[in-house]
């Protein structure tokens, strides 16, 4: 019996560590180890769903969520962009966590999953976030980011739906604004948009309007800084035109960068300065 009892302790103390293993702490330092969590579901449908990234060392109090919403003319694409973006991510929001969230696309030959589908898709998406803060470990401050129609969704809910989410500050790549306008851009536009939005601006006008997130900025509206191209010939770089317009009537902290000779998405040194402008510009506003 004296031998055994050492023996009791030692595996007393190695389920002890292992258990807390188990729970995602380190038995010896008691730090978060890095996670990603794919596919994790916000609702019924298998694309809505988000990808979370959260950092080793994370705490509700350092720990500050980018959420970044992908582009894809609001009938393509995926949650996976992000990848092509999480090493930039990762080199200048150092500290943050990172979900990059997946929604319904409107389907062009069934009509399924017209407008505002995603608007609402991204509004389940980080009420579920917020309500998953907690349980992650990290803090409810958000950088809410995207680019082209990801952006528009970033913007519009940041604008719209302003007190869901603590949300800090909105980036945009390349982001539609003003629906309505870009309506007129060219005939692709005019037939997407239409379908989309279910008819065209003079006969569902409140369809355009209440879908533009300029109509929705006001002297409380959430920091933006914005990223175009001057030769941008999918969105043009009025709309973002527009929306300083709009920004700087209503008297909001913004940044407009503006990138000479470049198209509907950038080259890779211009996406890098970008997310370091991008950051410097949120560093401004989380606590």
């Amino acid at each position: 019996m004296k031998n055994f009892r050492p023996l009791l302790w030692l595996l007393a103390i190695t389920l002890f560590f292992q258990s807390c293993s188990e729970n995602g702490e380190d038995p010896i330092s008691g730090e978060l180890p890095a996670i990603d969590i794919l596919d994790d579901q916000y609702g019924s449908n298998p694309v809505q769903s988000l990808n979370v990234y959260l950092p080793a060392r994370r705490s509700s109090g350092e720990t500050p969520l980018l959420i970044y919403i992908h582009g894809g003319a609001w009938i393509d694409g995926d949650k996976s962009e992000f990848d092509s973006f999480r090493a930039l991510a990762e080199t200048y929001f150092p500290e943050y966590a990172y979900i990059s969230i997946g929604y319904r696309l409107y389907d062009i030959p069934t009509g399924n999953n017209a407008f505002p589908s995603q608007e609402e898709d991204i509004l389940s998406a980080i009420e579920y976030i917020v309500s998953k803060t907690a349980d992650w470990n990290v803090s409810n401050e958000i950088v809410l980011a995207g680019a082209s129609a990801g952006g528009h969704l970033a913007l519009l809910h940041g604008y719209k739906h302003s007190t869901v989410g603590n949300i800090k500050s909105l980036i945009a790549l390349f982001p539609p604004t003003e629906l309505s306008e870009l309506f007129e851009f060219n005939l692709l536009t005019q037939l997407g948009l239409t379908q989309l939005l279910g008819g065209t601006p003079e006969t569902v006008p409140g369809n355009y309007s209440d879908s533009s997130p300029i109509s929705f900025i006001g002297p409380q509206s959430i920091p933006t800084i914005f990223f175009h191209g001057t030769e941008d010939t999918v969105v043009p770089i009025s709309q973002s035109e527009i929306l300083e317009a709009e920004l700087e009537s209503a008297n909001v902290d913004h940044e407009f960068v503006i990138i000479e000779g470049q198209g509907h998405g950038f080259a890779p040194l211009t996406y890098a300065e970008a997310f370091e402008q991008a950051a410097a510009f949120s560093a401004n506003y989380i606590q």
